[in-house]
C-alpha cells in the first residue's frame, strides 16, 4: 500500500519512505499538531490480518514508550486507522550502524567504536532497569545521528518483558537470523 501523501490520524502527513524491515516499514511524516518531523513505522499490510504480528507490533510500541534515555528512540504515538498500524517516534537524522561499516568506511576506528559500545549498553542497562530485553540488537538497529554522531537503539519489536516467571524455551531462535 502506497500512503505517501495520506494524513493519518488528522495528524501525521507522510511525506516519504525511509526504511523497510522484515514486519514494516517506515516513512517520514509531518506532525502537524507540533509542527516537527517524526518517523512513522507502519505495519505490513501482510500482516495486518495476523493477530500475532499486530499483538508484537504493539508490544514494541509499549516496550520502547516505556523507556526514556538519550539512547533510546522516543516512541510518540501508536494506533490503527483503517487497518493500518502505526507507531510515531523521534526521527533520527542519520545512518544506520550498518550503513556506516558496510558501505561507507569498514570497521570504525577504536575510540569511535568504543564510544558507540557504552552508549549501546547504556540504552540497555535502561532497558533491563525496566525489565525489557530488546533481544534483536544487531547493527541495523542501531542508529548514528548526523549531527552529534550520537547512538539510538531501535525496533524493540521482539522485545519482550521479563518477569520472574519468564522462561525462554531451550533451542528456541530469537531475533534475525544473521
Amino acid at each position: 500500500m502506497d500512503i505517501i501523501g495520506r494524513t493519518i490520524a488528522n495528524r501525521y502527513e507522510i511525506i516519504s519512505k525511509t526504511g523497510v524491515g522484515g514486519m514494516a516499514t517506515v516513512y517520514v511524516a509531518r506532525d502537524k499538531v507540533l509542527n516537527r518531523d517524526v518517523a512513522v513505522k507502519v505495519l505490513k499490510d501482510e500482516f495486518t490480518t495476523d493477530d500475532e504480528f499486530v499483538k508484537r507490533f504493539n508490544s514494541e510500541a509499549q516496550a520502547a514508550a516505556s523507556l526514556t534515555h538519550a539512547n533510546i528512540v522516543s516512541i510518540y504515538d501508536v494506533g490503527n486507522e483503517d487497518g493500518i498500524y502505526y507507531i510515531v517516534m523521534e526521527l533520527i537524522q542519520g545512518k544506520t550502524l550498518k550503513e556506516i561499516i558496510v558501505e561507507e568506511q569498514g570497521p570504525l576506528p577504536w575510540k569511535w567504536a568504543i564510544n558507540v559500545a557504552i552508549q549501546i549498553a547504556s540504552a540497555l542497562e535502561m532497558a533491563h532497569k525496566n525489565n525489557i530485553i530488546h533481544r534483536d540488537i544487531k547493527p541495523h538497529n542501531i542508529l548514528i545521528s548526523n549531527e552529534d554522531r550520537q547512538v539510538k537503539v531501535a525496533d524493540f519489536g521482539i522485545a519482550k518483558a521479563v518477569s520472574n516467571s519468564t522462561i525462554t524455551a531451550f533451542g528456541t531462535t530469537i531475533g534475525s537470523v544473521h
